[in-house]
Parts: structure tokens; sequence; C-alpha cells
């Protein structure tokens, strides 16, 4: 009888496990400047005055009218810096 029970519960374990939903990390909404990594970017916002740029599939956010000019000079220099992956073009809009 106590095998039997802890077989059911290591089946209900192993059940519970695989039913789980897999822990996704949500993307961030804000991140540092590329340039300036002590000021905070909101990502939505700067896109929507296209402060950001484009470099090897990563995107890097802007705090300010400067900084765009600063990482295009040298963007190798900044690419450790926060970003995240370049958006995939939304086909909705074409």
């Amino acid at each position: 009888m106590k095998k039997l029970v802890l077989f059911a519960g290591a089946a209900l374990a192993l059940t519970t496990a695989a039913f789980a939903a897999p822990n996704k990390k949500a993307p961030p909404t804000e991140v540092k400047c590329a340039v300036m990594t002590d000021h905070k970017v909101n990502i939505k916002e700067a896109t929507g005055k296209k402060m950001f740029a484009d470099y090897k599939g990563n995107r890097y956010f802007f705090c300010c009218g400067g900084c765009p000019a600063q990482f295009s000079k040298n963007p190798a220099k900044f690419a450790k810096a926060d970003h995240i992956k370049t958006p995939k073009p939304d086909k909705k809009k074409a």
C-alpha cells in the first residue's frame, strides 16, 4: 500500500511539472541610455521619438539629442550597454 501511495505522489509531481507554464521573462519597459548610462530611458517613449539606433541585431536607446551622434561615431564602444533585440518589422503596417 505504501508503494502505491508513493508511486501516486511521484506521478502527480511529475504531471504537475510537465504541465506547468514556462517561466517567460517580461520584456523590459525601461533601460539605461546606451551613452549616458546613469540615465534611464522609457523604451516606448524613446521609440516614439525615434531616440534609438540599431546595431548588429540589437536596439540601443538614448536619453537626449546628443547621444545618437556619440553612438554613431563608434557603436562598438557602446555594444555592451543596455539594449533589446531589434524588433521584427510589423507586417500588418506594410
